[in-house]
């Protein structure tokens, strides 16, 4: 039975891809988009349930029915790579944008657009800085967090205007090297990022960090490498991270944790993934559905909340961004 859902999946020299049935049929989407353009970032508006934001090499696009057209919105982001978008959950109208580096920012839902600087040092040990995650703070969306490959943790607390670079992950560089963010609400409220060493928690927003590394895939990787990761909109105690041995690895896995990080498993996928496991998506409006994908083109569809994942028939070339949206 087709799933009331719609999945989108950014490539990077496939352009993006959407099945509004769960994963059963494909739609390649060929314009406005080039259809072998670099799909880096897919954000869906938390106050629009059906608008999605692509981010591409060669701009912003937005789609207000989940996927099935598009527009171009105008921006001074055309020439620059796209890794991230944020938009506050209070006020669509204000969307931040990650590039290489630094980023933008709309309060005029893409109108006009500022370039706002983080202060990212540059350069960094893989040339020119990332901002591959940007996360608008439900407690408070005055606060404004940016994760930066490689250059850590950044932070605003007034909207984007001015940036603070939070103390460092690690003594390694890499420890700076921020793959996921996501933000854990509530009264023991935490921020959490992955790293080529593992995922590392802040419970004193970001000025201390704790490292969980998860186990070697085999005895002569240097470390576990991990790159996306997700909150279970339903419970937000449960988290899923993408794992694998390097990037992009032969061989990966998904790690979960029920109990906010105090302890680790591995929910069952039906094939082995064929590389790191790159990304996920979620809604709050798709109950029990998540979607995982590896980087080289695997994609699972988990329908019980995230105990057991199946991947679906269609495969892709290099997967870099998912987005999981309802159909009603």
């Amino acid at each position: 039975m087709a799933g009331n859902y719609t999945i989108s999946v950014g490539t990077v020299g496939g352009g993006l891809s959407v099945s509004p049935d769960g994963g059963e049929s494909w739609n390649r989407i060929r314009t406005p988009l080039p259809t072998e353009c670099n799909i880096r970032a897919l954000a869906v508006d938390p106050n629009n349930k059906h608008r999605i934001y692509a981010g591409s090499d060669g701009g912003l696009f937005r789609s207000n029915d989940n996927g099935f057209t598009w527009e171009y919105v105008e921006s001074p982001m055309d020439d620059l790579q796209i890794w991230s978008v944020g938009v506050d959950p209070d006020d669509s109208d204000t969307v931040f944008v990650g590039t290489r580096p630094n980023a933008f920012r709309s309060r005029d839902g893409g109108d006009t657009w500022e370039a706002l600087d983080l202060g990212v040092r540059m350069p960094c040990p893989i040339g020119i800085p990332r901002t591959t995650n940007i996360i608008v703070d439900p407690r408070d969306t005055r606060t404004v967090w940016a994760g930066i490959e490689v250059d850590g943790v950044y932070r605003s607390l007034d909207g984007g205007d001015n940036w603070t670079r939070l103390p460092d992950l690690g003594p390694d560089p890499f420890h700076g090297d921020i793959h996921g963010m996501a933000l854990k609400p509530g009264p023991d409220a935490a921020i959490y990022c992955t790293t080529p060493f593992g995922i590392s928690t802040s419970s004193d927003e970001g000025e201390s960090w704790e490292l969980h590394e998860f186990p070697r895939f085999h005895e002569e990787d240097i470390r576990s490498y991990c790159r996306g990761m997700v909150i279970k909109p339903t419970d937000a105690s449960t988290m899923f991270v993408g794992n694998g041995d390097s990037i992009p690895g032969i061989t990966g896995t998904i790690r979960r944790t029920q109990d906010a990080g105090g302890s680790w498993d591995e929910p069952e996928l039906s094939q082995t993934p064929n590389s790191v496991v790159y990304w996920f998506a979620a809604s709050p409006h798709v109950d029990d559905v998540m979607v995982a994908a590896s980087i080289y083109g695997y994609v699972y569809v988990s329908t019980d909340g995230g105990n057991n994942w199946d991947k679906i028939q269609k495969e892709f070339g290099e997967i870099r961004s998912l987005a999981l949206t309802p159909n009603e």
